[in-house]
C-alpha cells in the first residue's frame, strides 16, 4: 500500500479515484493482507457497480464465491440441504450463544445502503475485528412505513437489487439475494442477526387474517365503547361481511362457507389470498388492506395499540385536537393515551402487540390473566421466526423491546416458556438444531419499575438474552453518566447471566435530539468498544464518518429517520441517505482499523480476558482507564483519557498483578498520533508506571518492549 494516508474527505474521494491507489488498496483486501479495503468511503463502496464487487470477492474468496452464489444454496426453499462448510455460520460449532457476548457488532438499516445486496458493499470497509452484523427489520412495513410496523411475513420488496439480478439471473428474488448476502457475509468471517419483533402494524395483513392473535377495541368519536376480551369474534365476523360484500381478493376464487371456516380451518396462506390475493401483488395487497380498514373504521373496530412503559395497560383517547388525524383515505383516527401515566408511559399508535395471554374478568380493568398464556399466539410467532432463521441461516436475534415486562410483581417465581415472547422464540430456534443461535436485547438497564416492572436485569436473564444494548451511547463520552453505566456495566457483565454492550451509537440515537452526545470523543469512543476483548461491542452504520451537528442538520443526514418513510412532518426525508463528511473522524477511524490488521486483532485482543488497572471511577472524578489482558504474560497495555475537553498530567497506573517483574512498555499506537518525549516508554518505579501526561480524548496502546 502507498504510505500517503488521507486525512480530508476529498483526500479520501481522491485516493479512490486514482487507478494506481484503487488497485492496491484493492489488492490489499484480495491478497490477505488487510481484512477491509483500507481507505474506502462506505458512501463510495454501496455506490460500487455489481460487476466490480463480484470481482473483489472472487479476488478474496476464491471458488468460495461460487457456492454463495449457487442457485442450490440461494434459493430459502431449499433451505434444509446441508451447505457447504466455506458458506456455513462462523460460530457453526459454538455450544450455545454465549460468543455474542464478544462480539463486535455493527447495525445496518438496509434502507440506508439501498439492498440487502449493498450489505455486502458496506461490509468490505469494515475490520474483521467487527465480526458481527445486525439487519434492521427485513419485512414489508405498514404505516409511515416503519420497518418496525411489520405488515407481512413478505420481505421487504424496498431491498431488491435490479443491477445484481441483472448481473447474476438466478437471484431474481428479494429472498434469494438476502440468502446469497448471507452466504457471503458467512464466508467472510461475519455472523448476521435479524430482528425479532413482538408486535406488528396496527392493521397489518398479519393482524387482519389473525384477529384472534390480537387484542381489539371498539372506538365511537372519543370513547371506546367495547374493549371485551374476545372481540376479536366481532371483528371477524366484520371481516366475513366485507367478503361477502366485496367477494375474495381474486376473481373465480370460492370464499369459504363461514367465517369459521375462513379463520380456524384453513390454511394462513389461503386465508391470506382471499383476504389479500397474491404474494407478488403488492400494490394490489395495499389497495384491497386499504378496503378492509375503511369497513373495520365504519364500525369502530381497532387493533388496541402497544404500550410502553408501567403501567402499560389501561388506556382511553385522547381528546385534544392535535391528536385527530384525518388519512389519505379520509377516515378521522384519534391517537390514545395512558389513563393514569407514569413518567416513561407511551402509546405507540402504529403498532399493535401480540395477545399473549388471557383476560381477567372480560377485560373489563385492562388485567392480565399471566396464568393463562394463549399457546397458540406464542407457537404461531415462535414457528414464523424459526422458519425466517432456518430458511436465511441467522445466527442472533435482536430482540425489539427486550425491556417490556408487565407483570407487576416483577419476574415470578415460576419461569417457564411462557414468560417472554423473545425467548420463546430463541428457544424454538434452538430447539430447531441451532444451538449457538444468540440473543441480543433491546434493553436500556433503566431502573426498577421505570421501563419494565421490576428489575431489568432480573428480566433479562429470565428471558435467556447472553448480550443486551444497555445505554452508553445516550451519555458524553467522559461524563458523569457515561462513567458510572459504564463501571455497572463491568459489575453486572462479571456477576450476570449477560453481558451489557459498549454501544457506540444505534439507529435511535442517530437523531438530532442527540447530537450533543457525538460532538467530540468519537475516536476514544470507537477505541474503548474495540479493545476490551471480552466486552461486546455495538455500532451502528454511518458512525465512522458522521459529522458534527452543532445544529441540527436536515432529516437525510440521520439514519435514524430512515427507520420510517415520511414524506411530511418531523420525521419527513427526501431523497436517500447522505453519509457525513467528517473526514478527520474518518482518518482517525482508519488508522485505528489499521492498527488492528497491523496486531493480528483476532488472534490477540478478541475474546481476551479483561484485567483492569484503572476502572471506570464510579463517581467520575477521574477520567482515566487502563487495563490490560488476564495472561500469564500480558503483551499489549491500553489506557484510555474520557476527558475529552482536558489533559490528564502526572498520574500512575499500578503493576500487572500475579507477574514476578513488571515489564518495560513501549507506545505502539495512539489515537492522537505520535507521542513524543517521557510517554514513549513506561517503566515500573518498584511501585508504579508513571505517565507523564495523556490527552483530551486520547486513546494508547503499548506493548512489550523487546
Amino acid at each position: 500500500m502507498s504510505e500517503r494516508f488521507p486525512v480530508s474527505y476529498a483526500d479520501f474521494h481522491d485516493r479512490w479515484s486514482d487507478p494506481e491507489q484503487r488497485k492496491q488498496n484493492i489488492a490489499a483486501y484480495t491478497s490477505g493482507e488487510c481484512s477491509f479495503i483500507p481507505h474506502l468511503l462506505p458512501e463510495l463502496a454501496v455506490a460500487l457497480p455489481v460487476v466490480e464487487v463480484l470481482k473483489i470477492l472472487r479476488g478474496r474468496l476464491d471458488d468460495t464465491l461460487d457456492l454463495a452464489l449457487d442457485p442450490r444454496y440461494t434459493d430459502p426453499d431449499r433451505a434444509f440441504i446441508d451447505l457447504p462448510v466455506a458458506i456455513c455460520s462462523p460460530v457453526v460449532d459454538e455450544p450455545d450463544g454465549n460468543w455474542l457476548k464478544r462480539s463486535k457488532m455493527v447495525g445496518i438499516n438496509v434502507r440506508t445502503v439501498g439492498s440487502h445486496w449493498q450489505v455486502v458493499h458496506y461490509t468490505l470497509t469494515l475490520p474483521a475485528a467487527q465480526d458481527s452484523i445486525q439487519l434492521l427489520p427485513i419485512w414489508e412495513p405498514g404505516v409511515v412505513g416503519s420497518l418496525y410496523g411489520i405488515s407481512s411475513w413478505n420481505l421487504n420488496p424496498e431491498f431488491f437489487n435490479a443491477e445484481l439480478a441483472e448481473t447474476i439471473p438466478h437471484l431474481d428474488t428479494t429472498a434469494k439475494q438476502l440468502k446469497a448476502a448471507i452466504n457471503i457475509l458467512h464466508a467472510l468471517g461475519k455472523t448476521v442477526g435479524m430482528d425479532v419483533i413482538p408486535h406488528t402494524d396496527r392493521f397489518s395483513e398479519i393482524a387482519l387474517a389473525n384477529p384472534h392473535y390480537f387484542e381489539w377495541l371498539q372506538r365511537q368519536d372519543i370513547c371506546i365503547i367495547d374493549h371485551a376480551a374476545n372481540l376479536h369474534e366481532d371483528v371477524q365476523a366484520c371481516i366475513w361481511a366485507f367478503l361477502q360484500q366485496y367477494g375474495p381478493a381474486l376473481s373465480g376464487d370460492a370464499l369459504p362457507g363461514s367465517a369459521d371456516l375462513l379463520f380456524n380451518k384453513i390454511s394462513e396462506i389461503d386465508r391470506l389470498r382471499v383476504l389479500f390475493g397474491l404474494p407478488d401483488d403488492f400494490a394490489g395487497r395495499a389497495l384491497r388492506r386499504r378496503g378492509l380498514v375503511a369497513h373495520l373504521h365504519r364500525y369502530g373496530y381497532e387493533p388496541v395499540p402497544a404500550t410502553m412503559a408501567p403501567p402499560y395497560r389501561g388506556i382511553e383517547v385522547d381528546p385534544f385536537p392535535e391528536a385527530l388525524r384525518i388519512d389519505v383515505d379520509g377516515l378521522v383516527w384519534r391517537d390514545y393515551r395512558i389513563t393514569h401515566p407514569e413518567p416513561m408511559s407511551r402509546v405507540f399508535g402504529p403498532l399493535a402487540r401480540y395477545k399473549l395471554y388471557e383476560r381477567l374478568d372480560n377485560n373489563k380493568n385492562w388485567e392480565i390473566d399471566f396464568s393463562r398464556p394463549r399457546e397458540e399466539v406464542w407457537n404461531y410467532v415462535c414457528e414464523k421466526y424459526t422458519d425466517v432463521q432456518q430458511r436465511f441461516a441467522f445466527d442472533f436475534m435482536r430482540g425489539d423491546m427486550s425491556h417490556v415486562q408487565m407483570r407487576p410483581e416483577g419476574v415470578p417465581d415460576t419461569i417457564d416458556r411462557y414468560y417472554d415472547l423473545l425467548g420463546a422464540v430463541k428457544q424454538s430456534i434452538r430447539e430447531r438444531g441451532t444451538p449457538y443461535f444468540g440473543y441480543f436485547a433491546e434493553s436500556f438497564l433503566a431502573p426498577a419499575d421505570v421501563l419494565a416492572y421490576g428489575d431489568e436485569v432480573d428480566h433479562l436473564e429470565a428471558a435467556q438474552a447472553e448480550v443486551t444494548l444497555g445505554d452508553l451511547q445516550s451519555a458524553a463520552v467522559g461524563s458523569p453518566e457515561f462513567l458510572r453505566s459504564f463501571r455497572q456495566y463491568l459489575d453486572l457483565a462479571a456477576v450476570r447471566a449477560f453481558a451489557p454492550s459498549f454501544t457506540v451509537m444505534t439507529a435511535d440515537k442517530d437523531d438530532p435530539r442527540f447530537d450533543h452526545f457525538y460532538l467530540k470523543g468519537n475516536e476514544v469512543r470507537l477505541f474503548i468498544a474495540l479493545f476490551l476483548g471480552d466486552m461486546p461491542a455495538y455500532m451502528g452504520l454511518g458512525f465512522e464518518a458522521r459529522d458534527i451537528h452543532h445544529t441540527p442538520a436536515p432529516n437525510e443526514h440521520y439514519t435514524k429517520l430512515y427507520v420510517f418513510r415520511e414524506s411530511d412532518g418531523p420525521k419527513a426525508t427526501t431523497g436517500p441517505y447522505i453519509w457525513g463528511k467528517n473526514g478527520f473522524l474518518y482518518h482517525q477511524i482508519t488508522r485505528l482499523k489499521l492498527y488492528l490488521e497491523q496486531i493480528d486483532y483476532l488472534n490477540t485482543i478478541a475474546g481476551q480476558p479483561t484485567q483492569w488497572l484503572l476502572h471506570p471511577d464510579p463517581v467520575a472524578e477521574k477520567k482515566v482507564i487502563a487495563w490490560t489482558q488476564q495472561r500469564d504474560h500480558p503483551d499489549s497495555l491500553f489506557i484510555a483519557n474520557t476527558d475529552c475537553d482536558n489533559p490528564v498530567r502526572n498520574f500512575a497506573l499500578p503493576g500487572i498483578p500475579g507477574l514476578s517483574s513488571q515489564p518495560e512498555w513501549a507506545l505502539d499506537f495512539s489515537t492522537s498520533g505520535d507521542i513524543t518525549g517521557h510517554d514513549q516508554v513506561l517503566r515500573h518505579n518498584g511501585i508504579h508506571y508513571k505517565v507523564g501526561a495523556i490527552g483530551p480524548g486520547e486513546g494508547r496502546v503499548y506493548r512489550v518492549k523487546p
